[in-house]
């Protein structure tokens, strides 16, 4: 069953642009499993699957290419999850807070992502803060880093 549910959840993130755990389970569901989030969440782990940034500005599931840059952008984003505590934003400045001397490794995370509308990040050591180009597009990264953090 096990292994029926992981192609079926490769399938599923080869075929559609997934963003959470629970449209995951809700998809895997749909397909006769019984699936709960954190049955999900084991599988992501398992199948080595994260989270990218797509072209429309959103994240979505894919599997994690091995080696190289995809293997370490993976394990800065590991870092990332692990660290935050929150993200919030002011105008166009998102500031995420982290566990104490964390804040680097995170921002390091946060570029290894390349995303286009950041200008640029500056760390400390709980502390982070992104400069944005426009104030809709601090909303929708903080939307965004809040969702890779599920």
């Amino acid at each position: 069953m096990k292994f029926k549910r992981h192609n079926t959840i490769l399938r599923l993130i080869s075929e559609q642009n997934i963003e959470t755990q629970q449209q995951l389970a809700e998809l895997l569901i749909a397909e006769g499993f019984s699936a709960t989030q954190a049955t999900v969440s084991r599988d992501i782990k398992e199948l080595n699957i994260i989270k990218v940034h797509d072209h429309d500005d959103h994240y979505k599931y894919a599997v994690a290419k091995q080696g190289g840059r995809s293997s370490d952008s993976t394990k800065l984003q590991t870092i990332f999850r692990e660290s935050v505590i929150s993200v919030d934003y002011a105008v166009n400045i998102v500031v995420i807070r982290t566990i104490t001397g964390t804040a680097n490794a995170a921002a390091a995370g946060i570029d290894a992502m390349h995303l286009p509308n950041i200008v640029g990040t500056l760390a400390g050591d709980d502390t982070i803060m992104v400069v944005m180009r426009s104030q809709s597009k601090a909303q929708d990264f903080c939307t965004d880093m809040k969702n890779l953090l599920k």
